[in-house]
């Protein structure tokens, strides 16, 4: 990318897992029971820019535009969901978020509740007035306090690992510890506070920890559908134009994919790993990658056809849609069979 495109320099780049010349941004997700999409922007702007007026100038940004860290982009992007009427519930995210006590303090005092990721030193105080870091309040876990929790649904089974929860000086607010199953050496930290008036049981608090990963496939899909990520622009207002209409085509998509979903009886699912598979395991619901693929084959490459082929050629690629995901229910149905066997 060399060094003219706005916001190019050396850093982390989440998606190669190494430091790279590249351009990070920061997004929200909404997500509900329904579906999930990008609904926010940012790009991250180092502070060692702006010390080159020049440069910041040439790449298109304004005079006025301020170095931001990652967690006062979020809080500036929950400030513009709120200020919209999005009134969320929870939030979450990984450990960029999870240190900053300046967000944390801005979700309690709107009244949301959180479960992000924090590193292994992360500091806490104990319900007796201890302070410790994350990783030495593992010790404080009986081997009965330990309680197995699915963190989500994958493709192949659900997600299970093992998990305690330690309170802290705080009624609201504990420590969350995720052990693997297969390697209980692999373990996870997190902080979680629920608001006034809402019970939250411990499986409550993983599901939450387990939709930071909707943003994970809001990436995914975003860039294998609408290229996010192919913006081929130097200047803010570029990215910031081309990025904005890329989430609005993914918002389109996964309103289609959520009003199918509504309609559609969902999949049957295993739940012994000795079972026989049933006949039909019915069809999984639309996805926002096959939503793309009908969508651009039914508003453009069918468009000069004759009026009985343009019927046929749709009716052929609904028919071939509908059984590749009756085909997609049924891997999932065995895939689903055998993590129960596993997890046993």
């Amino acid at each position: 990318m060399g060094t003219k495109t706005a916001a190019v320099g050396r850093q982390y780049s989440g998606t190669t897992g190494r430091v790279e010349n590249v351009i990070v941004a920061a997004y929200t997700t909404y997500a509900t029971k329904r579906g999930h999409a990008l609904i926010d922007r940012d790009l991250y702007v180092q502070a060692d820019l702006f010390a080159d007026p020049a440069r910041m100038a040439r790449a298109g940004f304004p005079k006025d535009h301020a170095f931001a860290t990652k967690p006062a982009l979020a809080i500036a992007q929950a400030k513009r969901a709120l200020a919209a009427g999005i009134t969320p519930q929870w939030a979450t995210g990984d450990e960029v978020y999870g240190r900053s006590r300046e967000l944390r303090e801005f979700l309690e005092g709107a009244g949301i509740g959180y479960v992000f990721a924090v590193p292994v030193n992360h500091q806490l105080t104990t319900f007796g007035g201890g302070h410790i870091r994350a990783d030495q309040a593992l010790h404080l876990i009986e081997p009965d306090g330990w309680n197995r929790r699915s963190y989500g649904a994958g493709a192949k089974g659900q997600r299970y690992y093992d998990w305690a929860w330690i309170a802290t000086d705080h009624p609201r607010r504990w420590l969350l510890i995720r052990r693997s199953i297969a390697d209980p050496n692999e373990i996870a930290y997190f902080c979680a506070y629920a608001p006034e008036g809402h019970p939250c049981p411990l499986t409550d608090l993983v599901k939450i920890a387990g939709m930071r990963w909707k943003v994970e496939d809001d990436f995914q899909d975003s860039k294998s559908t609408v290229s996010l990520d192919q913006t081929q622009v130097r200047r803010y207002r570029a990215w910031k134009r081309h990025v904005t209409m890329a989430m609005a085509a993914l918002a389109l998509l996964a309103v289609l994919a959520a009003i199918d979903k509504t309609s559609h009886p969902a999949p049957i699912l295993p739940d012994d790993p000795d079972q026989d598979p049933p006949a039909d395991c019915g069809a999984i619901a639309l996805t926002v990658p096959e939503a793309q693929r009908l969508f651009h084959l039914l508003t453009t490459r069918i468009c000069d056809l004759p009026r009985p082929a343009m019927r046929a050629r749709i009716a052929r690629q609904l028919n071939w849609s509908d059984w590749r995901r009756h085909h997609q229910a049924r891997a999932r149905w065995h895939h689903y069979r055998t993590r129960l066997a596993l997890d046993e």
